[in-house]
């Protein structure tokens, strides 16, 4: 098969699709790769590395696209790229289609064949290649938080985990997956008091028993939400519903009842956002904005800040889904793997995932009207 990997172009993006070991691996087995040049410098993979890995390096985006049968990104196309896709080619990414209604109509019109990896489904409802990029962003989000309530930020002034004789600051996760569960583990670290809510009781006693009691877990319910707002120092919004758009937990109304200077990081941003007042999403040159007195942080690629990790935690679990697309081919890949399968979004102009056609009120078409 030929295999496509362009430059990620999304602001900040530094990730890449393939490092040269990926490459090697597809080469190996007998595959084509080109690589668009720079592709991996954000990563720190000098075209050099692609080039003895044996991949060819282009300089044209569009002849990349012309002549591969399979692209594989990090991120959803951005405008700019719709045009470069032609009839019937087929796409393995990041897609968050739930929230955007252009890009479906884009990848509808042009027949192709977009594979998600957010909703690859294994048999126990664990989402393989979203995990990486969730333990990514759920540690980052931390990070980032106790950076904006710095002074100097716009915060309050308050150290996570304060200091002997001065209390902590206290951590709101809404969600308990793998974001929220991430999320936990470093604010836990820093010393902070550190709530999590959900709406899985079962998800609750795991997390209590990980945590050791280090943790305060809450089921999840407008109160509940209410009351924790109003003393929260750093809130991360942590939900998701696969394949659809987010759900709004946290109202203007609670917000606006938030101390001066306490943060909201919105992970589920991607998804649409699951906080009222996240009404935009931000880049890494400008990521939070202040509203009601909170800053709100809501870009929408955290862990490109952090590519080399980024990049070698997503190729780790991509590559075994796209050996089998260029093994088997695309259409033989998705009718032996029902996990991959799972992962088809769109396919010759119809929306195969019903999460996505629920969120923006289009017509569903079952995998299995197209592959018995």
């Amino acid at each position: 098969m030929i295999i496509g990997v362009p430059k990620e172009i999304k602001n900040n993006e530094n990730r890449v699709a393939l490092t040269p070991g990926g490459v090697k691996t597809l080469i190996s087995q007998g595959h084509t790769v080109y690589i668009e040049k720079n592709a991996g410098l954000g990563s720190s993979f000098e075209n050099t590395d692609y080039e003895l890995a044996g991949a060819t390096l282009l300089e044209d985006t569009q002849h990349l696209f012309d002549i591969s049968e399979l692209i594989i990104k990090v991120k959803e196309p951005l405008e700019s790229e719709y045009e470069l896709f032609h009839e019937g080619q087929s796409l393995f990414t990041y897609l968050h289609l739930a929230a955007d209604l252009a890009l479906t109509e884009a990848l509808m019109r042009k027949k192709i064949t977009g594979i998600a990896y957010e909703t690859v489904e294994l048999p126990n409802s664990r989402l393989p290649l979203l995990m990486p990029m969730s333990e990514v962003a759920g540690r980052m989000s931390v990070q980032i938080g106790a950076t904006l309530l710095q002074k100097y930020n716009g915060g309050a002034g308050v150290l996570l985990g304060g200091v002997p004789g001065v209390k902590p600051a206290k951590v709101l996760i809404i969600g308990g997956g793998v974001v929220g569960t991430n999320a936990a583990k470093m604010a836990v670290g820093l010393g902070a008091h550190v709530t999590i809510m959900d709406v899985n009781s079962e998800r609750m006693a795991y997390l209590d028993d990980i945590f050791g009691g280090r943790v305060t877990t809450l089921k999840y319910n407008y109160y509940n939400v209410e009351e924790a707002v109003k003393e929260t120092d750093l809130l991360i919004g942590a939900v998701l519903v696969t394949g659809e758009k987010a759900p709004k937990t946290v109202t203007t109304e609670m917000v606006q009842t938030m101390k001066k200077g306490a943060v909201i990081v919105d992970v589920a941003i991607d998804q649409g956002g699951s906080i009222e007042t996240i009404d935009r999403v931000t880049t890494h040159d400008h990521p939070s904005y202040e509203k009601y007195g909170v800053i709100h942080y809501s870009v929408a690629n955290m862990p490109g800040a952090v590519p080399r990790t980024s990049t070698f935690a997503l190729e780790a679990a991509t590559l075994p889904y796209i050996l089998e697309l260029a093994n088997l081919g695309v259409i033989g890949a998705l009718q032996h793997n029902p996990c991959l399968a799972k992962g088809l979004n769109t396919f010759n102009g119809h929306i195969t995932c019903k999460g996505v056609a629920d969120s923006l009120n289009l017509p569903y078409s079952p995998i299995h009207t197209f592959f018995a």
